[in-house]
């Protein structure tokens, strides 16, 4: 192809001082690679294509970590700085590795190649079906400075350039196969002065309106689920539905009999925490009541809260997939198929419920906590970069083998909440699952109070919304 041939001489005419280049720039590429690589495991096997002389690659995490590039004289540049990496003469228009990759990373390389349909459709050839796609380049806001940059001189100057929006990176991706989950913007001044451009670039352009004026976009995508049929899907996976139960004794024979049997098998875990009427002793009567016919885990937490009843009954879990249910049934348990059939059709990997679209049963959610639920879901809509209608919802659902990649790296966001909640969408949100919401019709309780206190753990979820902003949006 002739323009190919063109891009190619363009590349090699300016080898010879593109990492001198890379270096006084580094700022501006140092910031994408920061982004990119907060959504990268240690243990990831990792894809860039168009890694030119391997900067990012090599500072990203990763176990396995491939870069290719159609520009030889570049490439050798990336093999003889970084010679412990794989790096391979190859076109984004043709790839021909045989390995399959959990990330690939195409930074700024849409804008110069001829067909990006073309090139995403090639990215099919080292997919799984749970691969994920980043995808960096500069907002088309951008195009006037950056022409006047590279008239200047400020920047090197490009061959004529692809100016697409989010939008078109998505309609592409879908078109080739993907789909496009998320998409982020970020850097409203790509030069390095200290303390002012950390301002700007790690706090103002986090802000709305103010972040439609960022310099870089980032779209996530993964490859289209592959369906399977009915049947295989209502068998294909084992659950496991966690039921945290404190001062709820007359709810459990309920929670036994109205859950319904999923997939292979489904087991309940009740996790008591802390009771100060007979729940204990009830579980462990309805355990022995049900054994031949119920699958069924009882033991109590150790330490104190819903999130540390979650995390235990957790750990002993053997289902593939892992539910909640609140032993108060304000989420009806015959509600959870919907929770099964969302995760198994792949329409998400994280799926959160939802009490807020439908209309609730009457006093099954107190005016000042519907008005901080709405307050809240807002708040930590923006801090996620993902609608999120609704935080507190006691059912969330996600494939174990995601939640114990989610308990490793836990780390980052530390055992700081009392509720379990948050500690799974943030979690999910740092492995960069897809999150999906999902509407329920929100009951009255039948038996027993509330374990919400109003204020004070409004004043904890304030708390919380701090530290997750310091850790997702301005770290």
């Amino acid at each position: 192809m002739k323009s190919n041939i063109e891009r190619k001489a363009y590349f090699e005419s300016r080898a010879e001082g593109w990492v001198k280049h890379r270096k006084r720039t580094a700022y501006y590429w140092d910031s994408i690679t920061r982004y990119c690589n907060y959504f990268i495991q240690e243990d990831s096997f990792v894809l860039e294509v168009g890694c030119g002389s391997g900067e990012l690659l090599n500072a990203i995490n990763g176990k396995e970590k491939t870069g290719i590039d159609f520009c030889e004289s570049i490439l050798n540049q990336a093999k003889k700085q970084f010679s412990h990496l794989d790096f391979q003469l190859m076109e984004a228009e043709s790839i021909s590795l045989t390995k399959k990759y959990d990330i690939i990373i195409l930074s700024n390389l849409i804008g110069v190649v001829d067909d990006v349909e073309h090139v995403f459709n090639e990215l099919h050839k080292v997919c799984h079906e749970k691969t994920r796609v980043i995808v960096t380049y500069y907002s088309a806001v951008w195009e006037p400075v950056i022409r006047l940059a590279e008239c200047l001189r400020i920047k090197k100057k490009m061959p004529e350039q692809n100016w697409l929006s989010s939008g078109d990176i998505s309609n592409l991706l879908y078109l080739a196969g993907f789909e496009a989950y998320k998409n982020n913007r970020n850097m409203l001044f790509p030069f390095r002065i200290p303390l002012f451009s950390t301002f700007l670039n790690r706090f103002v352009s986090r802000f709305p309106l103010i972040n439609g004026l960022s310099l870089n976009q980032f779209v996530f995508a993964r490859p289209f689920p592959k369906t399977k049929r009915e049947e295989e899907k209502n068998t294909a996976y084992s659950v496991s539905v966690v039921v945290p139960a404190r001062n709820e004794s007359g709810n459990l024979e309920d929670a036994i009999l109205r859950t319904p049997q999923m997939g292979k098998f489904t087991e309940l875990i009740f996790v008591e925490g802390n009771s100060t009427d007979d729940t204990w002793e009830k579980i462990q009567q309805l355990a022995q009541k049900y054994k031949t016919t119920h699958r069924i885990k009882i033991m109590q937490q150790d330490g104190k809260g819903k999130g540390d009843a979650v995390r235990k009954g957790y750990a002993a879990a053997e289902g593939d997939i892992l539910m909640i249910l609140d032993a108060d049934l304000t989420v009806a348990p015959e509600d959870l198929p919907k929770f099964y059939n969302a995760i198994t059709c792949g329409k998400g990997e994280f799926i959160n419920g939802v009490r807020l679209v439908y209309p609730m049963e009457k006093n099954a959610m107190r005016t000042l906590n519907t008005f901080g639920n709405h307050f809240f879901s807002k708040l930590f809509s923006w801090i996620l970069e993902r609608p999120i209608k609704d935080t507190l919802c006691g059912t969330k659902v996600m494939f174990r083998q995601d939640y114990l990649k989610l308990a490793a790296n836990r780390k980052f966001f530390g055992e700081f909440d009392p509720f379990g909640d948050f500690d799974l969408l943030f979690g999910a949100y740092k492995l960069n699952l897809k999150i999906i919401d999902l509407p329920i019709r929100y009951r009255e309780r039948k038996y027993g109070d509330t374990n919400i206190s109003r204020f004070r753990h409004g004043f904890i979820l304030l708390r919380m919304a701090a530290f997750a902003a310091g850790k997702i949006k301005f770290w």
